[in-house]
């Protein structure tokens, strides 16, 4: 998790329980969308554009995503293909896959660069499975942070006085629920995304 925030910055102070918990649904929901992006970047047997999501290729000392380069598409579930912008970008654009840590191994013929999408092996299934897993216990870390952070905020207004002790039972169950929530749908995203890399196509 890059994005994220440890903390809620001391600066903010909360006045009603509501507005915690909205704040937590928020930063939840960024949690999952970044999940999402992360989980992208994982291969499937497929070929799918989001596969070189992750990958920068240098642009005039610049490290610029592909899509900013050229022009992708899937002609078939084997393979990707990029029409660079600048045909002298060629080269870097095919660097960068190649150092890209996905097997890839890209060719071109001047004009058009085509990335073949070899079938994962056993193996590379396994590896990448257990990829996806790691990415998904950074993100249940942060969603149990943001839950931490949650009710510290309640206890602050609990001391301050601003919401009563039932209060404060009622939104520790509310957050609870909202937690659990939103882990379900990670863990759902990420039994899909698993099937997928698993899946013999």
């Amino acid at each position: 998790m890059k994005n994220e925030p440890q903390t809620t910055p001391a600066a903010h102070v909360y006045q009603t329980v509501k507005e915690i918990e909205a704040n937590a649904k928020t930063r939840m929901e960024k949690v999952l969308s970044d999940l999402q992006h992360d989980m992208a970047g994982v291969r499937t047997g497929r070929a799918s554009v989001s596969l070189l999501d992750s990958i920068r290729a240098d642009n005039y000392g610049t490290p610029t995503p592909l899509n900013q380069l050229a022009t992708l598409h899937v002609p078939d579930p084997t393979m990707i293909t990029l029409q660079p912008w600048n045909v002298s970008q060629i080269g870097a654009i095919e660097k960068a896959i190649r150092a890209g840590d996905l097997g890839l191994n890209p060719s071109n013929d001047g004009k058009l660069i085509r990335v073949p999408i070899p079938p994962l092996t056993e193996e590379r299934r396994k590896e990448l499975a257990k990829k996806l897993h790691h990415i998904a216990e950074d993100h249940r870390v942060a969603m149990r942070n943001i839950r931490r952070d949650a009710n510290e905020n309640v206890k602050k207004l609990v001391k301050d006085k601003t919401v009563s002790e039932d209060d404060d039972r009622r939104a520790h169950d509310e957050i609870q629920k909202l937690t659990d929530a939103h882990i379900q749908k990670l863990d759902q995203a990420v039994k899909v995304k698993e099937k997928e890399v698993m899946e013999l196509k």
